[in-house]
């Protein structure tokens, strides 16, 4: 299978990374924003096309899909011309940053039937999964999700410290693994609300944010969101359910008081970024929809976009 892979940054080097632990993948081309980085990033992983053209990398013969690791607000937009290429895609997280641009992709993907996935990691880390099959086998109920995503990231650097092209955002972006992975695990959601701290001013966006979620089966999640917290960075979930609490921080998995849990049998994997790629590589070769296929996780970005209408009226 030939992938492509566009935006040669910090989350396109992790995609590189687990590819190379997939038989029969082969990635043809590397597309960034600036040439010279983009043929530095593919002469270390071996792959011999590197431009800074979309359209290009498309072009090339026999290419059977991409992974979109962009800038957020190219990823609606670029999944789309995949789409209309003729190539499965997977896009990372956010989908979109508005609802209208991720319905587009939803029904791009319905009249082509490709494979068109999105990039929510934490259905595929061992942590969330371990609590999902849990979930599946009727052995608990999530009660309360009690979720902190925090970073220190007062000025536009990415997760390698360097200068961004573009600026990152707690709701469409950060939010948007939670308020899936809550619905995933605890059922459809039914109300949501939200409210957040003042706007950079430079940035433009809330530093501080916090989300209150209720699902149709009575569990509540509360979110909060920092770009201003000076301490480990991420996002740590606490599972509060009917017989048990665990805390998951991205593949691990502890319970309440703390004693680890071995998840290393959950799957073939402890990385979930691989898990996911895992997810995407199988679908096109079985011709299903994907875990994570864009039908699936619109119900989030709707639920985004009413929130983000909530916080423009208060």
């Amino acid at each position: 299978m030939k992938i492509a892979l566009a935006g040669a940054g910090a989350f396109g080097e992790k995609h590189l990374d687990a590819l190379r632990l997939i038989g029969g993948v082969e990635v043809v081309s590397i597309v960034g924003r600036t040439l010279e980085p983009t043929r530095a990033v593919a002469a270390k992983y071996g792959v011999g096309h590197a431009t800074t053209d979309l359209a290009e990398a498309l072009a090339l013969p026999g290419l059977d899909a991409v992974i979109l690791a962009t800038p957020t607000q190219l990823h609606a937009k670029q999944a789309l011309q995949c789409l209309k290429a003729g190539k499965h895609v997977q896009v990372e997280i956010p989908l979109c940053d508005n609802l209208a641009e991720g319905e587009a992709v939803l029904k791009a993907q319905q009249e082509t039937g490709l494979v068109a996935m999105v990039g929510h990691t934490r259905r595929f880390n061992p942590s969330h999964q371990y609590i999902h099959k849990k979930i599946e086998a009727g052995e608990i109920r999530v009660q309360q999700m009690d979720v902190q995503t925090y970073f220190f990231r007062r000025r536009n650097i990415n997760a390698k410290g360097e200068p961004r092209s573009w600026t990152d955002h707690l709701l469409w972006h950060h939010a948007a693994h939670t308020v899936d992975l809550f619905a995933y695990q605890a059922g459809p959601i039914v109300q949501a609300n939200a409210i957040q701290g003042p706007r950079h001013p430079e940035l433009g966006i809330a530093m501080d944010m916090s989300i209150q979620l209720r699902s149709e089966s009575g569990a509540i999640c509360t979110l909060s969101l920092s770009f201003n917290n000076d301490g480990p960075l991420g996002t740590f979930f606490r599972y509060i359910c009917d017989n048990g609490t665990w805390i998951a921080r991205y593949d691990d998995l502890v319970t309440g008081r703390d004693e680890a849990v071995d998840v290393s049998k959950v799957d073939v994997s402890m990385n979930g970024i691989e898990l996911q790629d895992r997810e995407f590589v199988a679908a096109i070769r079985e011709g299903r929809e994907p875990n994570a296929g864009v039908a699936q996780v619109m119900p989030c970005y709707r639920v985004l976009d009413g929130l983000e209408r909530q916080l423009a009226a208060a």
